[in-house]
């Protein structure tokens, strides 16, 4: 590390300080295989224990042995060999699946019964608690993009930005280009010390997701139904009642109002060109009714919005959930420009041409990257600390000891019946897991046509 960047180290939050900075190389990699390993070896010892009482326990043994041994190929050309890898592929989902589902199960009762118990009391202690809470149950996404897939943030700000983040309550407005931004926004507010604070609006069904969904209703997301006639005051309640956020709080705002894909490019550039605008090649036309909303309400309390840009480099593949699941890296770049909210134009009409203006100059920097493979501002050091990876090690070993210690209890693999029950409990996270993946790919197969309705609604 340069002396630069050392310096520029000392300057952020402790979180962020002692952050281990070594580059990303497949040595890394193995010690995020920690946890699945435990899972699996954990599991086989149990089962090979109960071939000692029990003859169908040995069948088992054997059967989980030989599933286990298959986890070591690559997960690689997957569409192509299908039925090859259907079997690898599930028993990498099902030993991570049952690590999140449990231990998030175990934070949705806790965070339920505060809300109950704490928050009629004292909303800012519940928040304080529920940070915590919330950031047990991340860390363990975090840990999956950062250890078991190695994928690569990397961050470009200028010296403010940097210095800034984590420091201050913050607006968040970003393109939306893949899958997985909100995960890039949860690493570097982590980065940042601020993860359990991060807020973020969404599309109304989030919050029905099991675990994911629940947390972030706990957490004080504002989920939206995508129609400002319904939305306008469910926006402004929720923006109202962050005045008193007792932590600096990350409020994440895609503008866009969607993800971006060729038909939604293309109904967006027909709309623009039948309204005189500039025609978007790498953005979609930003909603400005939200961000208005919420530039008008946050003015008081909220000094700072910091504009994002994020891009996949051109030979770097695109991520999304499967492929992380896979334990498949990919490089993300990251450009963020702090801009103070008391330099915000007053009138609304002001405050929604500065939103397009800007995503007109983010159109025109993709265009920069997309030739150069870099953006102007300096690479910042972020690293890959080790929190994410302890957290999940914790959920691994607690949930491993008490699975045995119940199996033991409940002799549940000793019969037919409680085999088959197992099985089922197996077949059922491995849905709910194959529920998350499609949620997080669903606005794929949005058509042109359903994008120009949207974009002529705003």
């Amino acid at each position: 590390m340069n002396a630069y960047a050392s310096a520029s180290l000392h300057r952020l939050p402790p979180s962020v300080s002692s952050i281990h900075h070594r580059p990303y190389n497949k040595n890394l990699r193995i010690r995020g295989l920690v946890c699945p390993v435990l899972l699996v070896a954990g599991g086989a010892a149990f089962a090979h224990r109960s071939s000692l009482t029990s003859r169908r326990g040995r069948s088992a043994a054997a059967s989980f042995s030989t599933a286990a041994s298959r986890l070591t190929p690559p997960l690689r050309d997957w569409k192509r060999r299908r039925p090859a890898m259907a079997i690898p592929l599930v028993l990498v989902v099902l030993p991570l699946g049952l690590l999140f589902l449990l231990s998030g199960l175990i934070v949705n009762t806790i965070q339920a019964i505060l809300f109950v118990t704490i928050r009629p009391f004292s909303k800012s202690f519940y928040r304080r608690i529920n940070r915590f809470l919330a950031e047990l149950l991340w860390l363990q996404l975090v840990w999956v993009v950062d250890w078991w897939a190695g994928v690569k943030v990397q961050l470009h700000a200028d010296e403010e930005t940097y210095r800034s983040m984590g420091k201050e309550h913050a607006l968040i407005i970003s393109n939306h280009r893949s899958d997985i931004d909100w995960l890039i926004g949860w690493i570097l507010a982590q980065r940042s010390g601020c993860l359990g604070s991060t807020l973020a609006v969404m599309k109304k069904s989030s919050k029905f997701l099991p675990v994911i969904g629940w947390s972030m209703w706990f957490a004080e997301y504002l989920f939206l139904e995508r129609s400002w006639a319904k939305d306008e005051k469910t926006l402004k309640w929720g923006l109202q009642r962050l005045k008193d956020f007792p932590r600096p709080f990350w409020l994440a705002l895609f503008v866009e109002g969607t993800r971006f894909t060729p038909a939604k490019l293309l109904a967006a550039q027909e709309y623009a060109a039948s309204q005189g605008l500039p025609a978007p090649r790498n953005v979609l036309i930003p909603r400005t009714k939200g961000f208005v909303s919420a530039v008008s309400i946050m003015r008081d309390f909220v000094p700072a919005i910091y504009d994002t840009t994020v891009i996949v480099p051109k030979d770097s593949p695109q991520p999304t959930m499967l492929r992380i699941l896979k334990g498949q890296p990919s490089v993300i770049h990251v450009r963020m420009k702090r801009h103070a909210m008391s330099e915000m134009p007053k009138s609304d009409e002001d405050v929604s041409k500065w939103c397009k203006d800007i995503f007109v100059a983010k159109d025109a920097l993709l265009d920069k990257h997309l030739a150069t493979g870099t953006f102007d501002e300096e690479i910042r050091p972020i690293g890959r600390p080790v929190k994410s990876l302890l957290v999940t090690l914790f959920w691994a070993c607690l949930l491993l000891f008490g699975a045995i210690q119940f199996f033991k209890w409940t002799q549940l693999l000793s019969t037919w019946r409680g085999v088959a029950f197992t099985a089922a409990g197996m077949a059922l996270v491995t849905g709910v897991m194959h529920v998350f993946i499609m949620f997080s790919q669903a606005e794929r197969s949005s058509s042109a046509r359903a994008a120009r309705n949207r974009v002529k609604k705003e």
